[in-house]
């Protein structure tokens, strides 16, 4: 930086006023040896000149240098792209519910991804697929906005000069933002959604609609009753985003190098999205599970998250922690994608708008 500043330097040049400020005396351009007189070039540009080519020269010094994201763009960045996000795939992550909810300790009623669909749409329609929308949409823009804000907040005091952020520290900061939005957000929002599809399994469903459901669940349950499956929903959320942030930090700097200025194609950004919402559905589908069992109507069965895992492993086999991997596979990879991409435009339009240091 303090090569930048040396040809704008007050001691250098024949400015008068400097040398009348500073005590000491300066003679004209044209009665100095011209061995001291200044160079050409920037030296012999006027002052207020030298002074706004310094101010862009900073201004484009800092561009280059460290990056970060303001948590307040991440948090509004992020919750756009939770809302979009979630309209997109819900019906993935219906069909998915409904598989893990189907115990193979009873008559299964599903065969599979398609008779699932085929069944909801006979039973209930379209809109079938969409039941349970309106909890996850109320969860999924706070969910969202929490897990980028938490991840920016974390991330900034670790990268470095350039704004690089090394693979070690993603993990940590993904995991750190993985429980944050488990705790505040999705555990909550999650048992709502697992209860009022699980409802709908039912022959005589007693939840009308979103509303009426929370109030009925709270009203039996208190507030504790949406915080089923706590500890199974840190442990799924928190190794969820370790593992995304991970392999999306890693390779974005496979791809950037050692160029941190290198912008990223949208299409680009999608396919390493999609890379990594894969590698977080093979890394803990079986959290899912345990998961999506303790937040189910037939919680009460479990004493608790380790009894939930042991009773399915003893009752189904291990083959059980992987039920609903294909249909979860599909909606992960494209939530992943859509997210990181939409994310990621968000910022970009707010950086245009919304200028912070």
């Amino acid at each position: 930086m303090s090569s930048l500043l040396k040809p704008f330097s007050v001691c250098e040049g024949p400015c008068e006023s400097c040398g009348v400020r500073r005590g000491c005396q300066s003679s004209a351009p044209d009665r100095q040896p011209p061995s001291q007189r200044p160079a050409a070039g920037l030296g012999s540009v006027p002052a207020h000149q030298r002074s706004y080519a310094a101010r862009r020269n900073l201004a484009a010094a800092a561009i280059g240098g460290r990056k970060i994201t303001h948590p307040g763009k991440a948090i509004l960045a992020g919750g756009i792209a939770g809302g979009i996000e979630i309209c997109i795939t819900f019906p993935t992550e219906y069909v998915k519910t409904q598989l893990q909810l189907d115990a193979r300790v009873n008559p299964p009623r599903y065969r599979g991804i398609g008779d699932c669909v085929k069944l909801t749409v006979q039973d209930h329609g379209l809109r079938g697929l969409y039941r349970g929308l309106s909890s996850l949409l109320y969860g999924s823009i706070p969910k969202s906005a929490v897990r980028f804000g938490t991840f920016e907040m974390l991330s900034n005091p670790m990268r470095d000069a350039t704004g690089r952020l090394d693979n070690t520290r993603s993990l940590l900061c993904g995991l750190g933002a993985g429980i944050t939005e488990a705790i505040i957000v999705v555990c909550p929002m999650e048992t709502l959604k697992v209860k009022l599809i699980h409802d709908q399994c039912s022959l005589r469903p007693r939840y009308r609609g979103f509303f009426h459901g929370v109030s009925e669940i709270i009203r039996e349950q208190g507030v504790r009753g949406t915080y089923q499956g706590l500890t199974a929903t840190v442990l799924k959320q928190g190794t969820n985003q370790a593992i995304r942030f991970y392999v999306m930090n890693a390779l974005r700097n496979w791809y950037k190098g050692d160029d941190s200025r290198k912008e990223m194609h949208p299409i680009v950004t999608a396919m390493f999205g999609a890379t990594a919402g894969a590698a977080s559905v093979f890394g803990n589908t079986p959290l899912d599970v345990v998961k999506t069992r303790m937040q189910g109507l037939e919680a009460h069965r479990y004493k608790n998250t380790m009894d939930c895992a042991f009773q399915i492993l003893k009752q189904e086999g291990p083959q059980a922690f992987y039920k609903g991997t294909v249909p979860r596979l599909g909606r992960v990879c494209l939530d992943v994608a859509i997210v990181f991409v939409i994310y990621e435009e968000v910022v970009k339009l707010l950086n245009n708008v919304w200028k912070t240091q």
